[in-house]
């Protein structure tokens, strides 16, 4: 036998269902996008309240057309929409999959949305899909000016045919571009290098090391606004290529994290390169100088007026004139006047430390820039100068006697700008020449620094 009770329970049910249903709307409220569900010739069958808020559109709006949601995805977007909407309607299995599109919303305003997506399959049923529309807008538009900005970076960097370079002084990891390997001749290798110093120390002739080290420093350290150093760089080809360093730092409390800039190819500047020396030309020299100038005033203003004599920012101008050039052009040819020149330049470069330039000006004139110098060291180094250059060339069968006048320019003079320190060396050089002085420091009264 059997017992039991029987109960009516329908009203309880109901009320169950609905508890349920108020939970459930409830939910969608704390979701941030449109929750829907759709059928194949029916379109939605559901959609929750937030896709007025994101698209303007009421909820028995958008569900009275079938068509709705095609009718409404931009035109540009909606072939690749239709042919994944497709295929989940004619699928053979459940999947998840996920669209990106815009959709035009009633104030015609257009939206990024992101639509998470599931295809469900059941056996005697037509095939639904329920998913999630995400507002994307602002992400998209932040991706689409990214991209922007990086088509832009890459033409300017392009049009500038110089080599860009980005290092990481947290992890010491050195970013270079194609072209920064291209002008040093590396080809297209690993555009990463662990150890920035390291990679770099390796492209530098051991000369210049010093120098530039001392340049990016004096930037890491505040004592300049930012950096610019020109050095040889050692080149695959195994010869020697002039370039342009230059670069600005990024601080976090008082630290240099970072660091951005670009590498130059000197020999693609024109004047900026002698090709017959090999030296860099009057722009270069000009550039270093501007930067020594504004180190050397900046150190005064800081101070008490007057640059402490320590000789960390004091320099000196050097300025030289062949004596006799021409009669050598005109009695042995201009070639071998050329190769006189390159003697020079190298008994010139032999003369003077890794932290120092030589350039070439013009014809036969020479320029040198002496860095950390006081004046009676930058006197003493003009002389030595002078008795380097008075010694005899061998130019081919022919030796060549061809000394220099040097006009010498110190810091000390305080002058205050580029072509005021050019000026007062070519009036110290050409005292010099008129009273066969060898050296003359600029001072009002120019005499003989022996």
């Amino acid at each position: 036998s059997r017992q039991g009770v029987l109960i009516e329970i329908t009203e309880v049910t109901e009320q169950v269902l609905v508890e349920i249903r108020q939970r459930f709307l409830r939910l969608l409220e704390t979701i941030d996008g449109v929750v829907w569900e759709a059928e194949i010739g029916v379109g939605n069958t559901f959609l929750s309240p937030q896709v007025e808020r994101l698209f303007g559109y009421s909820v028995e709006e958008w569900r009275s057309d079938p068509g709705f949601w095609r009718a409404h995805v931009h035109p540009d977007d909606l072939a690749q929409a239709l042919l994944i909407d497709d295929a989940a309607y004619n699928a053979t299995h459940s999947y998840a999959y996920e669209m990106s599109y815009r959709l035009i919303a009633k104030s015609g305003k257009v939206v990024w949305v992101r639509d998470l997506c599931r295809a469900v399959v059941e056996p005697g049923r037509p095939n639904r899909m329920i998913g999630l529309m995400i507002d994307v807008t602002q992400q998209k538009d932040t991706e689409i000016e990214l991209l922007r900005s990086e088509n832009r970076y890459s033409l300017a960097t392009r049009g500038s045919n110089d080599g860009i370079w980005y290092w990481d002084l947290r992890t010491d990891a050195l970013h270079v571009s194609g072209r920064f390997h291209q002008i040093v001749g590396l080809g297209s290798g690993d555009h990463v290098h662990d150890g920035g110093w390291s990679f770099l120390e390796q492209l530098i002739d051991p000369e210049d090391r010093v120098r530039v080290q001392a340049a990016y420093r004096r930037h890491l350290s505040g004592n300049s606004p930012n950096f610019s150093v020109d050095f040889r760089a050692f080149h695959a080809a195994g010869r020697l290529v002039w370039v342009n360093w230059r670069g600005l730092a990024e601080f976090e409390d008082g630290v240099a994290v970072r660091m951005a800039g670009s590498l130059s190819d000197l020999a693609d500047r024109g004047s900026s390169y002698d090709a017959l020396t090999s030296l860099p030309g009057r722009p270069l020299f000009r550039d270093r100088l501007a930067n020594l100038v504004a180190l050397h005033q900046n150190e005064a203003a800081n101070g008490d007026g007057v640059p402490t004599r320590d000789g960390a920012t004091m320099f000196a101008v050097l300025l030289l004139d062949l004596n006799g050039f021409k009669a050598v052009n005109d009695n042995y040819g201009h070639h071998v006047g050329d190769r006189l020149l390159q003697q020079v330049a190298r008994r010139l470069e032999s003369c003077v430390r890794a932290v120092d330039l030589v350039a070439r000006m013009s014809g036969d004139e020479f320029n040198v820039l002496l860095e950390s110098i006081d004046p009676a060291e930058a006197s003493n180094r003009a002389q030595q100068i002078a008795a380097a250059l008075a010694a005899p060339y061998v130019v081919g069968e022919h030796t060549v006697i061809s000394g220099a006048s040097i006009g010498l320019v110190s810091s000390a003079s305080m002058l205050a700008t580029v072509d005021d320190y050019l000026r007062a060396a070519d009036t110290a050089m050409y005292q010099a020449k008129s009273q066969s002085l060898g050296v003359c420091v600029f001072q009002p009264t120019c005499r003989s620094s022996s």
